[in-house]
């Protein structure tokens, strides 16, 4: 396919590289000419701005930070692209947005997906990441190609918006577990235990989890490189607090977890992986 893709961070660099090895044509857009000139240096082209990227695309993918970036970048996709375009958005953002989305793209002939991923930047490296979709049923299938190229996991979860409650959902357990491998250091090394060996054992048990598996290591010696950052994860419990009350259901420990995770912002860790949960449990015992 000819795919538009707007948005080449962290995430969205990788994951326009991977479609590249997969075959697809790629157009790429951001705001960093850096990141455009490292998509051309792949094999993809460069664009001077969304409108550029998304012309003549079959497929535009959009893996920008939050909503508010969304909502600006929606309406030139839906307005500028060809028929029947497949408009993928990859980003996490509010279940209402995506909903709204879908909604502006039907009017005009345009197949609205919501798409947010899990996975973490090695997941965008390695192409393994988690997809899950919220779009019409057929709208799913011709994503499928492209989706595929990206992910080893890509499920379809619903209508639209429901991608991002199931995002919303993965975010809450990510941070709930991250905060508790936190409080497992600090009890081990408080105990006078290896915190190294504890987690290897953990780790190979029922409390294993694909946390303890990448992070541990780096956790211990304290190296929080950002893979995705707190500043992120802060935006995503927000999503998750809300998406909560839109429910109408109460989630005690992902409030608690939100407020962690606010705590590590308000720190000033807000540029660090969000592994650095670990610093404010640190802090909490002095």
């Amino acid at each position: 396919m000819n795919i538009g893709f707007v948005g080449l961070g962290i995430m969205g660099s990788p994951m326009a590289a991977n479609l590249l090895k997969a075959g697809h044509a790629v157009t790429g857009y951001d705001v960093s000419a850096e990141r455009i000139e490292q998509l051309a240096g792949l094999g993809g082209k460069g664009a001077s701005s969304v409108v550029e990227a998304v012309a003549g695309a079959e497929a535009v993918i959009t893996m920008l930070p939050d909503s508010p970036q969304v909502e600006e970048v929606a309406p030139l996709v839906i307005e500028y692209g060809k028929p029947n375009l497949l408009y993928i958005d990859m980003s996490t953002i509010k279940p209402e947005t995506s909903r709204w989305v879908a909604r502006q793209a039907a009017a005009v002939g345009v197949r609205a997906l919501d798409a947010p991923v899990s996975g973490g930047e090695r997941g965008a490296i390695d192409g393994t990441l988690s997809i899950m979709v919220g779009a019409e049923p057929e709208h799913f299938d011709a994503a499928k190609s492209v989706l595929w190229s990206l992910g080893t996991t890509v499920v379809h979860v619903g209508a639209p918006g429901a991608g991002q409650t199931v995002k919303a959902a993965n975010q809450l357990v990510v941070g709930g577990i991250y905060g508790l491998v936190a409080e497992a250091i600090v009890l081990l090394e408080a105990s006078g235990v290896d915190p190294a060996a504890g987690l290897d054992v953990l780790a190979g048990g029922l409390a294993g989890s694909r946390i303890l598996e990448l992070k541990r290591h780096t956790m211990v010696k304290r190296e929080f490189a950002p893979g995705f950052r707190i500043d992120l994860h802060h935006k995503d419990m927000g999503i998750a607090v809300a998406a909560a009350r839109e429910a109408g259901v109460s989630l005690p420990l992902t409030g608690q977890v939100a407020q962690l995770v606010a705590a590590a912002r308000a720190q000033g860790h807000g540029s660090l992986d969000h592994s650095a949960l670990l610093k404010v449990i640190e802090r909490l015992n002095g």
